[in-house]
């Protein structure tokens, strides 16, 4: 069996969690890491037994062997990595959200295009098996056009404080359900009006909610609340409700699709996103991950996802993040008007 040389640059937690699903491809030989800290790359590497390590991605990049590359590391620095693996001519999986700015984003669609390799945002919710059964329901016509759309994708506060200090609930979370319901239109958001409260002082607020009105005259709200209770059962609070002139369709990804209840009291884990199953990290990462190492194998550019779907799920999120600092209703396009303009 062919197998791709992957590397993974970024090894935070969702580093980890890349490698420990890319181990378990049957079809990868996960064959180079690299971050700046040396202890945790020492360490990472002796656990999935990778013997070309790196603390400069330059270098990575500059090994022919190496294949392709997932880039999970903090959005603001996404487009550097990303730029420069692509020009060295390597598959590059990004992790959303793209980019932090969109000039970067631009600069990363443009360089994606211009390439025959394969590259990939991981839109993980587009390989949820429910957000992707909602995607056919749609696609067959059966809720008529879409009129309204409610998304909440809401996490405690002990995992907000983690990730508070590097990222906005908006951008963060609210990237994956502005993708999704630009998905399922096929419209793209004309403006955005958002509301964020600073509950703990972090450098981005722990709560924001998000309206859009779209071209195709739907209308869409968000809800990220980074703030849920301290003992929340779940890591997600995550549900969707789409409207159609002629149906509608309801998603919910939370308790009680599957709890434990113990001595401590009740628990719902994962069981979509990341599960470890048989000994194997599963579920949807692994299935993109599976699907982006597939295309490389068979020569083709993915297509469940394409750059220019991901920039605009990004430039959606920051006129959404520039409403909330501003009081103002934002217009999309007046964004993207003022990245050309400066480029």
């Amino acid at each position: 069996m062919s197998k791709v040389k992957y590397a993974v640059i970024g090894l935070g937690w969702f580093g980890e969690k890349h490698c420990e699903a890319l181990a378990g491809l049957p079809n990868v030989e996960l064959y180079a890491l690299c971050t700046r800290t040396e202890s945790r790359l020492r360490a990472l590497a002796e656990e999935f037994n990778v013997k070309h390590i790196y603390t400069d991605y330059n270098e990575l990049l500059a090994n022919p062997e190496v294949e392709a590359v997932s880039i999970t590391t903090m959005w603001d620095q996404h487009a550097e990595p990303a730029l420069a693996a692509l020009k060295a001519g390597k598959h590059v999986f990004l992790e959303k959200p793209m980019a932090s700015t969109v000039a970067e984003c631009q600069a990363i669609v443009d360089a994606a295009n211009a390439t025959d390799k394969a590259f990939m945002v991981g839109h993980i919710c587009r390989f949820n098996p429910r957000y992707a059964a909602a995607k056919a329901e749609i696609a067959a016509g059966r809720i008529g056009k879409i009129v309204s759309v409610y998304a909440r994708r809401s996490i405690p506060a002990t995992v907000g404080a983690q990730v508070l200090p590097k990222i906005g609930p908006i951008i963060g979370d609210g990237v994956h359900d502005t993708d999704l319901l630009l998905w399922y239109t096929g419209a793209n958001v004309e403006t955005a009006y958002a509301q964020t409260i600073n509950v703990r002082g972090f450098k981005y607020p722990d709560i924001g909610w998000t309206m859009y009105r779209l071209d195709s005259g739907a209308t869409a709200v968000l809800e990220n609340v980074w703030f849920l209770p301290e003992k929340t059962a779940f890591q997600i609070d995550e549900r969707m409700e789409i409207i159609g002139t002629e149906g509608s369709i309801h998603i919910h990804e939370t308790h009680p699709n599957f709890s434990i209840v113990d001595k401590d009291g009740w628990r719902s884990p994962d069981t979509t996103y990341w599960p470890e199953i048989h000994g194997v990290r599963s579920g949807a990462l692994r299935a993109e991950l599976d699907y982006f190492v597939n295309c490389i194998l068979k020569g083709e550019k993915p297509t469940i996802i394409r750059p220019e779907e991901s920039m605009k799920a990004v430039v959606a999120c920051l006129a959404a993040e520039r409403s909330a600092a501003t009081g103002e209703i934002v217009r999309v396009a007046d964004l993207v008007a003022e990245a050309a303009k400066s480029a």
